[in-house]
């Protein structure tokens, strides 16, 4: 396939289609086809996907989803990179869920989720302080989640934990998403000293450990 399709809309740059577990989120544990789409606007000091910043292979809507068919999955993640930093992906998450098939949408929380389809279950992570991209958050996008979406903040200190309360707060997340899931920075901050400060705050919020990293280290395709 040609680059000069990259602008068109005929095609996606796709890092990787993988199917494994899903890590986190609301549906940690269940079989899920993941398609990781390339490019980010974003460059978090815990980023664990830099191999999907740039590079990737364009392909055709036709090509991904008969890929995505393949696996017979019933849960369908996008993610990236940032997949909203290329537009089609909003039309690539309108045919996945027309194709039946249960979807997310994992959205750094930088860019308008005001497109996506309705469908869509949208996991926003909203950056924290020690993530170095605190100013890149678009607030807009609290106002559009409903009760099927979830929130992410990725805690990498006492500082961001704190930040973390004082949103969940403002925006009322816990009356307003199914889900408020608060990861420990792999490396950074111990999983049993987030669940502490959880239980020691009564808050109600759904401690979150990367299964996948607990599984396969991490690896690409996992």
């Amino acid at each position: 396939m040609s680059d000069t399709l990259v602008h068109s809309a005929d095609a996606l740059r796709i890092t990787e289609i993988f199917y494994s577990l899903q890590g986190e989120a609301r549906t940690v544990g269940l079989p899920t086809v993941f398609v990781r789409l390339t490019g980010c606007p974003l460059r978090c000091t815990y980023c664990d996907t830099a191999y999907a910043f740039s590079g990737g292979e364009l392909r055709s809507f036709e090509d991904i989803l008969a890929t995505v068919a393949n696996y017979r999955p019933r849960y369908v993640t996008l993610t990236g990179g940032e997949p909203l930093a290329q537009p089609g992906c909003l039309r690539l998450l309108t045919q996945l869920c027309d194709a039946g098939y249960e979807v997310s949408l994992e959205t750094g929380g930088a860019l308008s989720v005001a497109g996506v389809d309705p469908r869509v279950v949208k996991v926003v992570d909203l950056k924290t302080p020690a993530s170095g991209e605190l100013a890149r958050n678009d607030y807009a996008n609290m106002a559009l989640l409903g009760p099927a979406d979830q929130v992410k903040f990725v805690i990498c200190n006492r500082q961001d934990y704190d930040w973390a309360r004082l949103m969940l707060d403002q925006y009322d997340l816990a009356q307003r998403v199914s889900d408020v899931l608060f990861s420990p920075s792999h490396g950074q901050l111990e999983g049993r000293t987030l669940a502490e400060w959880i239980l020691q705050d009564n808050l109600p919020v759904r401690l979150q450990l990367q299964l996948h990293k607990l599984l396969w280290n991490d690896a690409p395709g996992h």
